[in-house]
């Protein structure tokens, strides 16, 4: 069987070795070495000036909307996981769905200028399948407008705009170490902002708003990740740099076997270096995406409709008029991408889309 990821796992007794410091410690959570250890060298390998290790990437949305202070109408994509537009429903916000860029897949400058209103508090943009959004042309209209500015980085790991990593834009820019992802802490989320205010903030909204053992700073929520979490985030980060060689070179296989296949591939942001995070192929018709989805599972082969359904058609937000994102949505598939994927299962994958397209 060939699923769409694999989470990679590094040496297990490597991660045996900090599971007996952490028995040796008996510091399971709370704030423990691990997760500073973890914070201090996630901040260095991002060159980023404040980051905060969390339980997943989803509370990372909603404590960078808490921390903002946002309020009102939030401008976002509708082409991005359900998470992205249900943290802003749970902070009481209402999400406007501008519509997609047709080539990057990216939220839509143009789209999000037609929406502002007296309402509107903020711009939230998923840089999606670790593709930066536009981020001059975000960041122009934000300042205009006063809004504040929230990146949803969750396939961002390794992705660089302009030379800098993109956990170094916006207001708040948010990371998920879920398991499927490039890099991951099994489960696990950060913030990160240049914002000395800001980390304040969200270091209370993080643990229950404590300022010491018997005061309050603020509202706060469980948002605290453990030091198992953070033993695996440790272990992962050594090898980093061969997981994202390995996915460039399994993107750029792919590339060569399918070239002459009939589907898109995303436009990549100018001025990027990006991390190969996903591997996404948009068919010329929903029909053609089917047929092929169903020639995989026949041969154990499962890939993932990602994004799908555009997210402006869920039940318990107002209905936006997204054709871009309608239309990528209902034709995008994500072929398996993983650590461990050989050359010979990307060369299958590759005959028998080929051989769908050929008869």
């Amino acid at each position: 069987m060939i699923n769409v990821t694999k989470p990679y796992l590094p040496d297990l007794e490597e991660y045996i070795g900090y599971l007996r410091g952490i028995w040796e410690r008996n510091w399971l959570t709370n704030n423990g070495p691990l997760v500073n250890d973890l914070e201090l060298k996630l901040k260095d390998y991002l060159d980023v000036k404040h980051l905060l290790f969390m339980s997943n990437g989803t509370i990372a949305l909603q404590i960078a909307i808490k921390a903002l202070g946002l309020k009102g109408e939030i401008i976002t994509t509708p082409f991005s996981f359900v998470a992205t537009t249900s943290a802003i429903v749970w902070e009481g916000c209402e999400p406007v769905f501008a519509d997609i860029d047709k080539d990057t897949f990216n939220i839509d400058p143009a789209s999000i200028e037609k929406l502002i209103t007296e309402k509107t508090t903020a711009i939230l943009a998923t840089h999606v399948f670790g593709n930066p959004c536009d981020i001059d042309a975000i960041q122009k209209i934000a300042g205009a407008h006063g809004l504040k500015v929230i990146y949803d980085g969750a396939h961002c790991f390794g992705t660089k705009y302009k030379g800098k990593h993109v956990f170094n834009y916006g207001d708040i820019t948010t990371a998920s170490f879920h398991a499927t992802k490039l890099y991951h802490t099994t489960e696990g989320g950060a913030v990160t902002t240049s914002d000395p205010e800001l980390l304040k903030k969200m270091v209370y909204l993080r643990n229950f708003g404590f300022e010491s053992a018997e005061t309050f700073a603020s509202i706060g929520i469980n948002g605290k990740n453990s030091e198992f979490h953070a033993a695996m985030g440790l272990a992962n980060l050594k090898n980093v740099e061969d997981i994202l060689a390995s996915r460039k070179a399994q993107c750029l296989l792919y590339d060569r076997e399918l070239a002459t296949l009939n589907v898109r591939r995303p436009k990549i942001q100018k001025g990027a270096e990006w991390n190969y995070s996903y591997y996404p192929v948009v068919f010329r018709s929903e029909s053609d995406l089917l047929k092929s989805v169903a020639a995989l599972q026949a041969n154990w082969i499962y890939p993932r409709r990602y994004f799908y359904p555009s997210l402006s058609g869920l039940n318990y937000v107002r209905k936006y008029e997204t054709p871009v994102s309608d239309d990528i949505a209902s034709r995008v598939l994500c072929l398996p991408l993983y650590h461990a994927l050989k050359e010979e299962d990307i060369a299958f994958i590759s005959r028998i889309l080929l051989r769908v397209q050929n008869n």
